[in-house]
């Protein structure tokens, strides 16, 4: 039997320090690291997304940053799919370990469970209703139609909403599972290590407190700014990139102080965080590490060498 291609996912709430971790196994494992996060493909959205820098790197390749425009395309979860698939291929082809790592669970779960994605044509009339509609009401009626859909979506994003009620509607809702005929590495996919970074909440909480503040510190609002005033992204567009850029967009237009903000924002960054521990806890196979305890860290290493022996 033949054996399958070997694939490491290291995934986690944001601000769990999944980057640094990633590259730490990279080296011991001559990896090379694809990212799996749904705004970090944008060129330009580095603070506010908290890319990883060059020096992070630390010489270890990344794969899947800073490869679309914010002002022209969408990047949806099946473009991300067959990018992957062909940088995994790629990898595997120098004798090197593919490695994953991000916070968008529905981005990881596409490539390892290989899902195939509907094609689902765009609804004008559909879709003009939708937009009259609040982010709120738009998550509701998504929960209505695939409360599944719901769980890994930001409930604010209407540009995300008015698409996976779009699909919904169209199909039920998304499909069963079924393994995806372009990953062509194997008749069934990977064999699959994941680990999952973890804090407790308080500590958490803090930590993307402190990495908020420390954003705005070294130019999150100038990144947003220039966004919209020298690479063209409308307002509109940069709300629905949500979050940071939502907030701070908000912000830049007078619609809120910089206190409201700064509090909406790190309410909301939260309440994601407690969006993406709903997501990969229904998932059992993950090993948690807390990534600040020693004997955390060496037990994913240990995992790693037998794994990858």
């Amino acid at each position: 039997m033949k054996e399958k291609p070997k694939l490491i996912v290291i995934l986690g709430q944001t601000a769990t320090g999944k980057s640094d971790f990633a590259v730490e196994v990279a080296k011991l494992v001559r990896g090379e690291i694809i990212s799996a996060d749904s705004r970090q493909v944008y060129k330009g959205m580095d603070l506010g997304t908290g890319k990883i820098t060059k020096k992070e790197m630390k010489g270890v390749p990344h794969h899947l940053l800073d490869i679309v425009s914010p002002a022209k395309k969408i990047f949806s979860v099946s473009d991300f799919q067959k990018r992957a698939f062909k940088k995994i291929k790629e990898i595997i082809s120098k004798n090197k370990t593919p490695i994953i790592c991000g916070g968008t669970g529905f981005y990881i779960d596409s490539v390892v469970n290989g899902d195939i994605f509907p094609e689902v044509p765009p609804n004008k009339n559909l879709r003009e209703e939708l937009a009259k509609k609040t982010a709120p009401q738009l998550f509701t009626m998504l929960k209505k139609l695939d409360i599944d859909r719901a769980k890994n979506i930001d409930e604010n994003n209407k540009v995300r909403l008015i698409r996976a009620i779009e699909i919904a509607k169209a199909l039920g809702k998304v499909p069963p599972i079924k393994i995806s005929p372009r990953l062509d590495l194997g008749e069934n996919k990977f064999e699959v290590l994941k680990i999952g970074l973890i804090f407790p909440p308080e500590i958490l909480k803090e930590r993307i407190y402190r990495r908020l503040l420390a954003r705005i510190k070294i130019g999150m609002i100038k990144e947003i700014k220039d966004l919209h005033e020298k690479e063209k992204v409308s307002w509109k567009k940069l709300e629905s990139f949500g979050l940071e850029y939502r907030h701070v967009a908000l912000y830049l237009q007078g619609k809120l102080t910089k206190e409201e903000m700064l509090e909406k924002l790190n309410s909301q960054i939260w309440h994601f965080a407690k969006r993406q521990k709903t997501w990969f806890k229904r998932d059992k196979n993950i090993i948690w590490i807390n990534p600040s305890k020693k004997a955390d860290r060496a037990k994913a290493l240990k995992a790693v060498d037998k794994f990858l022996r």
